[in-house]
């Protein structure tokens, strides 16, 4: 039998779509055959029950009294070394250049060369961390000591090329939905339950930060809901709610408007939706636009940093110009008054999900990169048992 990798994987395990997609490629890995440990502060909100070939090392900070503030990194980066020394890990997977990947590169020095260290940018280490002339050494230290690095999307990668004058090779890794998760609900009865009717159903999913644009989302709605009546379904939580919340009163849309919160069941969620709003005016990939495809949602968002690789305009969605919510509200209404159209998006949506952004693809590149970066070649897959 072939001998399976030994994962060590480090993500932000809270809401965010990092942390979601390191999760769920832990499991693929762990479910593969391969042993994956989690080394963070606390549990991946993602990882739910007892998974076989999963473990998960807890990362707790002394608080000495010569420390200002506790000393997160240099525990975290001690916590990799000794996981990686007593499970004999082959491969560090860091999700993020700070703190993790400079983290991981200590970790390494303490160990030896023969613990490799992956690095997947998500976009906020390079879009807004690394604009900070303070961290950008840091970062390209992170980045250029990592044994392989990838990136969620090609702007991603160009953006980091240009920003940090890194010439190194990142390797495209596209972020992922796992189709026997994601795909169309049934959602009758929940319409039902809710009181939509025949209404139609907006909806926009984020953390609600300035960069989400969140305001574009109800001024798109605001038009969409003048011509054919509609609900604006919005989940999640953050520091503009709010300033949306005064907005939508302002407009005298209270009633149409329906703040749901954090939810788990994301694919259940999204199944209500006919039409996802993501105007972001920064986006490295947009995780929540391809899990609404992949229920057969489409998206109607800017043409904004990665959006543009996952939603093929006029296809599988439509793109407009950052801010420019007539465009938006007019392609939405085009699409709900055209079932003929709807239809052949919402099937475009899910063909794309599950062939272009599948879990075996995206599971498949990964290990190619652990396997390269170690110098063992790929064990070829085990015969089909008829």
């Amino acid at each position: 039998m072939d001998k399976m990798l030994k994962i060590g994987i480090t993500c932000y395990p809270s809401l965010g779509g990092s942390g979601v997609v390191a999760t769920e490629l832990g499991k693929l890995l762990a479910e593969k055959g391969h042993e994956v440990h989690f080394i963070s502060h606390s549990v991946p909100f993602r990882l739910g029950t007892f998974h076989k070939n999963i473990f998960y090392h807890e990362v707790e900070v002394n608080d000495y009294y010569v420390f200002k503030y506790p000393p997160y990194d240099l525990t975290l980066a001690n916590k990799m070394a000794q996981v990686a020394k007593m499970q004999q890990l082959d491969v560090l997977h860091v999700h993020y250049a700070v703190p993790h990947a400079v983290c991981a590169f200590l970790a390494k020095q303490m160990i030896g060369d023969h613990l490799k260290v992956v690095t997947t940018l998500h976009g906020t280490d390079i879009t807004v961390l690394a604009q900070d002339e303070s961290l950008k050494d840091l970062i390209r230290l992170a980045i250029n000591e990592s044994d392989a690095v990838t990136a969620v999307s090609k702007d991603l990668i160009r953006e980091t090329h240009e920003l940090l004058d890194i010439t190194r090779d990142i390797d495209l890794t596209y972020n992922f939905v796992d189709k026997r998760v994601y795909y169309p609900r049934e959602t009758a009865q929940l319409c039902e339950d809710f009181g939509f009717g025949d209404d139609r159903i907006i909806m926009h999913i984020s953390n609600f930060r300035p960069v989400k644009r969140v305001g574009d989302v109800v001024d798109t709605f605001a038009r969409i809901n003048a011509e054919i009546p509609s609900r604006l379904l919005f989940v999640g939580e953050g520091p503009d709610l709010p300033k949306i919340q005064w907005q939508i009163q302002e407009l005298g849309l209270t009633d149409r408007v329906h703040f749901l919160g954090k939810q788990d069941d994301i694919p259940q969620v999204i199944s209500l939706a006919d039409i996802l709003m993501l105007p972001s005016e920064k986006e490295s990939f947009g995780l929540v636009a391809l899990e609404a495809m992949a229920c057969g949602v489409p998206t109607i968002g800017s043409q904004a940093g990665g959006i543009p690789e996952l939603v093929i305009h006029g296809e599988t969605g439509y793109l407009a110009q950052i801010g420019d919510t007539e465009a938006m509200a007019g392609y939405a209404l085009q699409l709900l008054r055209d079932p003929v159209l709807m239809q052949r998006v919402r099937e475009q949506c899910i063909q794309r999900a599950q062939t272009e952004f599948s879990n075996e693809a995206m599971l498949n590149k990964y290990e190619q990169i652990y396997y390269r970066v170690l110098g063992r070649e790929m064990p070829k897959p085990s015969p089909v048992q008829g």
